[in-house]
């Protein structure tokens, strides 16, 4: 049986003037013939993506997709009908997003990030940017507090921003806890802060716990080795500061300046924190 929207491994069956059929168990499909590798023979195995041409018909492509069935992508929207938007996903025929699938009214020439989803009644691929909707609730014990996981942003809120997680879940970071400039489309690895109730998760940038603090510390090093050895930044200064100047959050940043202190390299006072000079 066929994977409509996914990646299918599949024999080469037989050729033809315009490509070959490959086969999996009763199903065929055509691999045309500007999507052969060079070299194919029939009984080769070939890994192939298989979507639906203008027709409904199964084809099948040896270009990669900007996104399967089940993942979410950012793409880019190449035209507008009345019906829906088509976006660029890398295939010779555009990913439709029909008016019903938008959570806001797509332009052309700009970008969303949607998720790919296959009518089980027709078998056809289209996407949708209904992002919130489509992400699953985190059951309990499907992730684990530190775990490292995938983020794709897909929007911001009054609480921080919000991203998808590892293709799957609704994710956000609050807003202390983003040091860095992050836009719609960003993909960064995060870590989970906590599962919560309704099956959302919290997560962050930085590893929680002890074992963020040796890369904080690192930072704020080199930062002040830049500086000429002092900056005029402590544990009580304001957070935008402290995040400005260091990329980090305002608890991270004392978290690690406490360890630097103890194992002996750097001072703290009510000026700043200095390199520690060696008597």
């Amino acid at each position: 049986m066929l994977k409509i929207g996914s990646y299918n491994d599949l024999v080469v069956a037989r050729e033809v003037d315009f490509g070959l059929y490959l086969v999996s168990g009763d199903a065929e499909v055509l691999l045309p013939a500007k999507y052969v590798p060079e070299g194919t023979r029939v009984g080769d195995p070939l890994k192939v993506f298989v979507y639906t041409d203008s027709e409904d018909r199964p084809v099948a492509t040896t270009l990669t997709p900007k996104g399967v069935v089940g993942e979410f992508a950012y793409l880019k929207v190449t035209d507008v009908a009345d019906f829906g938007a088509f976006m660029d996903w890398g295939l010779e025929k555009d990913l439709l997003v029909p008016n019903s699938q938008q959570q806001v009214k797509m332009k052309a020439g700009q970008r969303y990030v949607v998720k790919v989803c296959l009518d089980a009644g027709t078998q056809r691929v289209y996407a949708s940017s209904k992002v919130g909707v489509l992400c699953e609730e985190a059951a309990p014990g499907t992730l684990a507090a530190g775990q490292q996981v995938d983020l794709l942003v897909y929007g911001v809120s009054k609480l921080g921003v919000m991203a998808v997680v590892d293709h799957r879940y609704a994710g956000l970071i609050y807003r202390d806890e983003v040091y860095q400039l992050l836009r719609v489309g960003d993909r960064r690895q995060g870590y989970v802060n906590r599962v919560r109730d309704d099956g959302k998760i919290d997560v962050t940038l930085k590893k929680p716990g002890p074992a963020s603090i040796g890369g904080s510390g690192e930072v704020i090093m080199s930062t002040l080795q830049r500086a000429g050895g002092a900056i005029a930044c402590h544990d009580k200064s304001p957070p935008d500061l402290i995040r400005q100047t260091f990329a980090m959050s305002k608890k991270e940043f004392k978290r690690a300046i406490g360890a630097l202190y103890k194992s002996g390299r750097i001072e703290i006072s009510d000026k700043g924190i200095r390199l520690k000079t060696s008597v």
